[in-house]
């Protein structure tokens, strides 16, 4: 892998349909919105408030809501100056983590104020607190290596999130002392934040200054990642995913191990980052070669199976048994009303409905076969044939959200990016603002 990198800026920028693929993929999300409403309003239930999107009109009027839209339109003004400032790409990184922590606070202000920013954690009887991982730090009693050893067993008597992933997010709680909602949102918002960074170096190192520092802010504005990235693990899961995924890019032998190595970490957190690997390998492909990316897709198998059967030999931590158990606890919940036919549309439409406007000019970069937006619909390809994330993609496909900012950034040539994020702006404040979207 020495000597010159391939670039991956050569994809032809006009597709001969025009703009037909972003057509019809705007208006098959429209339609399978519409069939899922209608089905609700008939009576008939798949599974989630807005079929397929997980969101629950009530509108909450306040003057937090005023404090946000200023702090959103003062974002707005300082990333379009960010954008062109003449700045080192460490400084420029730097300036990314803060306005993402910014614009997250900022909008999650705008129903209850401050107390949003870590409301969804706290543990109630009633609530999604009950649900998430703080609950299940009772579980750890008896110590790690039990908990580890008879994880399979204890899957169906967590909580939802943490009965749904490997042991990786409990243990992180359990091993910083975090036990409160304050800590575990700080923790949320600032691992999660750290996404918008490390996008930008994937984007530099794929293409140039200009793709990645664009793709880097529709990262910051689009919807998923503002109504989100403050309030849902998953934001801490898009991190380690992208942290994998830019090591699997790489030229440089380290960064590939690295990446590598990280990609068996991050499926600890949760085992749908697999994904990202799945996208990483096939940009991988495009850019040295099969021969190269069937390397490194081996190391990535040597680093998984070796990090599960040395966690096997240490605790007694049975992956396998795991994924079963994970399985079933799956089926037998809300899954068990959620169909499959349905939701083979239904869950790339919720992702693609808070992509915002940014949906247009990612299918826009799939129109003319663009390297990133292709791997990106093949790991959806992949996960909606799986059936494994039925509804709640919005949020539960958050670690894929960089990528399809990264496609956007490709199919936004000649667009101007200063009414893209306004558009995203707002339609994050405006949901905010109208449902519950419980995260």
């Amino acid at each position: 892998m020495s000597g010159l990198v391939p670039p991956l800026g050569e994809e032809p920028r006009r597709a001969p349909s025009g703009n037909l693929v972003p057509v019809l993929v705007v208006a098959s999300a429209a339609v399978t919105l519409a069939v899922g409403l209608i089905a609700r309003a008939a009576g008939v239930n798949w599974g989630a408030p807005a079929q397929p999107l997980f969101v629950i009109y009530r509108p909450v009027l306040s003057g937090w809501g005023l404090l946000a839209v200023a702090a959103l339109g003062t974002a707005l003004f300082a990333a379009l100056q960010l954008r062109r400032a003449p700045l080192r790409p460490l400084p420029f990184a730097a300036a990314l983590f803060g306005l993402t922590v910014f614009t997250r606070l900022a909008l999650n202000l705008a129903r209850r104020g401050p107390e949003d920013w870590y409301h969804v954690f706290v543990v109630r009887e009633t609530g999604e607190g009950r649900l998430e991982y703080l609950p299940a730090l009772s579980e750890l009693r008896d110590g790690v290596g039990h908990f580890l050893d008879r994880f399979d067993a204890i899957v169906p008597n967590l909580p939802v999130h943490p009965s749904g992933h490997p042991p990786g997010m409990v243990l992180t709680l359990h091993w910083l002392g975090i036990d409160t909602a304050e800590g575990a949102a700080a923790l949320v918002i600032l691992a999660g934040a750290l996404a918008t960074p490390v996008l930008y170096a994937l984007a530099r190192d794929l293409f140039d200054e200009a793709t990645a520092r664009t793709a880097a802010l529709l990262f910051v504005f689009v919807p998923t990642s503002l109504l989100y990235g403050a309030t849902s693990a998953d934001a801490l899961f898009a991190t380690l995913g992208l942290l994998a995924a830019a090591g699997l890019v790489s030229a440089r032998r380290d960064l590939l191990l690295g990446g590598a190595a990280m990609l068996a970490v991050a499926s600890f957190y949760s085992y749908a980052l697999l994904g990202a690997a799945v996208w990483a390998l096939l940009v991988r492909w495009r850019r040295f070669g099969f021969a190269d990316a069937f390397r490194a897709g081996a190391l990535c198998a040597v680093a998984v199976v070796g990090l599960y059967l040395a966690l096997f030999l240490a605790t007694g931590f049975d992956v396998l048994a795991a994924i079963r158990a994970t399985e079933d606890a799956y089926r037998e919940g809300i899954a068990s009303i959620r169909p499959y036919a349905f939701y083979f549309f239904g869950s790339p439409t919720a992702f693609l409905i808070m992509l915002g406007v940014a949906t247009w000019f990612a299918a826009r970069s799939l129109a003319v076969r663009e390297v990133t937006a292709l791997a990106l619909a093949v790991v959806i390809l992949i996960s909606v044939v799986g059936g494994y994330t039925k509804a709640e993609t919005e949020r539960i496909w958050f670690f894929l959200v960089p990528f399809a900012c990264l496609a956007a950034a490709r199919g936004l040539r000649g667009t101007r990016l200063a009414p893209v994020l306004v558009a995203l702006a707002v339609q994050a404040i405006a949901f905010q603002v109208l449902f519950d979207t419980r995260w």
